[in-house]
């Protein structure tokens, strides 16, 4: 990660300005000489071709690289973004930059929209993983100085902190979700979490000797096959501590490898098994964002981590377990685990905390990535308002989800011959739709609920605009902005 400073770097290698539509910008602090500014001038007519010029101006012998952007007054939040990236893109390849903030642009009047999601884009971009090549690329991540200049100094410094508490959290879910499952066990997913203490999170945990007192069979049934305990880790925020409202619950999936068990997965690619647990990687990043930015509102996260194994211990498909809510499941695949740990941790979620709603986000199913691709999450709701506000608030961040139907058609297909429910749906179809109602069992007393089957937004195989290839942190920007615009007080 770069070191950023308020400072203006006169010897900085490239600078970014701001334009309008009519090329005005203001020569902050006096920076470019008056070559400079006839030089810059003389590129006024480019402006048609894109929103971006790249310029190598000379002045006293030595180049000096000036990127141009061409900003409006009536772009989304999402834009400034991705501005943000794609002007990371062009200073990473220097050492030192300034960004120059200062325009005569129309937006002045939201420039804390223009700096915070410009900056959280360029800080989004920026994320790189610390990894475990021992012979480093010195190539990579070459920035090392970044100096941020405005003149409107309160609204500079207030939006870097929002933009750098909100990529805090992204960077923590990548971070997670990144690491291999050699590393990132169980144990040291819950040793993570406690590291939350330290910005006023209280962590609860409890092991696997609590979870069978609770009778939590079906989270314990998946992690049986493992040689590491499984846990279910409790996080919880309390920034509104004058309301007696209910908390806001979100419920991760946190399978930290899945081999499938005894119905084992095929070996090609199984690799990318490592980031099953996204899901719990999202709620811990956005419980570090509302922590970081004193969000003022009650939340609870609540993660179920285990690992799926295949060993003589493992459970077996045809096996039988009686959950935590009382209701019985046969387990006809062990793959279809996920929905076994959110079963356990969405009905202790409900009965312990009472909460407003509850939000659970798993990489649940390959039929979502089938169905949407890697563009859009899959939405399933019993709340139309909350499944509303979740849809239109994922559009704000590209962090989008599409709802797919609930029905009782489709829950008959969860149906058992011997057992209150099974696991997967032999009748085949609906894949995605039948997990849903799987889950929708398990809330029992009509607390507002939504899934989020984020297999498909876990991970890109490709840079996007703000999202360098890998893990993507996807839901964290979503579901602090609902809580932001929809719960906060």
């Amino acid at each position: 990660m770069f070191n950023t400073s308020h400072n203006l770097n006169k010897k900085a290698e490239i600078s970014v300005i701001f334009v309008d539509n009519n090329f005005k910008f203001k020569n902050q602090l006096n920076f470019f000489s008056k070559n400079e500014l006839k030089q810059i001038n003389l590129f006024k007519n480019d402006f048609d071709k894109s929103n971006l010029l790249k310029l190598d101006l000379l002045e006293n012998n030595k180049k000096h690289k000036i990127v141009i952007y061409k900003i409006k007054d009536d772009l989304k939040e999402y834009d400034y973004q991705k501005a943000g990236g794609l002007v990371y893109a062009e200073i990473s390849k220097f050492k030192s930059a300034n960004i120059l903030f200062d325009t005569d642009l129309s937006i002045k009047n939201n420039k804390y929209k223009f700096f915070s999601n410009f900056l959280l884009g360029l800080l989004s971009r920026s994320y790189n993983f610390k990894n475990y090549k021992l012979k480093k690329d010195n190539q990579k991540n070459i920035l090392q100085f970044l100096s941020i200049l405005s003149s409107d100094k309160a609204n500079l410094h207030k939006s870097f902190n929002h933009a750098k508490n909100i990529y805090s959290g992204i960077e923590e879910t990548r971070n997670l979700v990144t690491l291999p499952a050699n590393i990132l066990n169980p144990k040291k997913f819950v040793d993570e979490i406690f590291k939350l203490k330290k910005i006023g999170i209280s962590v609860e945990i409890l092991n696997e000797k609590k979870m069978k007192s609770l009778g939590m069979n079906a989270i314990l049934g998946v992690g049986q096959g493992s040689s590491n305990e499984s846990y279910i880790a409790i996080m919880k925020w309390n920034g509104n501590k004058s309301s007696k409202e209910k908390p806001l619950a979100f419920v991760g999936k946190g399978v930290c490898f899945d081999t499938g068990g005894i119905s084992l997965k095929p070996a090609s690619h199984m690799e990318d098994m490592k980031y099953d647990m996204g899901g719990a990687g999202t709620v811990t990043g956005l419980m570090k964002v509302l922590a970081l930015r004193k969000a003022k509102v009650n939340a609870v996260g609540v993660v179920g981590l285990v690992e799926n194994m295949a060993d003589g211990n493992a459970q077996r498909p045809g096996d039988v377990v009686i959950s935590y809510s009382g209701q019985s499941i046969e387990v006809l695949n062990t793959d279809a685990e996920g929905r076994l740990v959110l079963a356990d941790a969405i009905a202790y979620t409900e009965d312990r905390f009472k909460p407003k709603f509850i939000i659970n986000l798993a990489t649940l199913t390959g039929a979502i990535v089938v169905s949407l691709g890697n563009e859009y999450a899959g939405l399933f709701s019993n709340d139309d308002n909350l499944a509303k506000q979740i849809h239109e608030t994922s559009l704000k961040d590209n962090e989008k989800a599409w709802r797919f139907p609930l029905h009782k058609n489709y829950d008959k297909l969860m149906d058992s011959k011997i057992a209150d429910l099974q696991n997967i749906n032999y009748s085949g179809g609906a894949g995605s739709i039948t997990a849903a109602q799987f889950l929708q069992r398990f809330i029992r007393n009509k607390t507002p609920w939504a899934h989020l089957d984020i297999a498909g937004m876990a991970w890109t195989k490709k840079d996007t605009e703000v999202i360098p290839e890998g893990a993507t942190g996807y839901g964290v920007k979503l579901l602090n902005r609902l809580v932001e615009e929809h719960y906060e007080k």
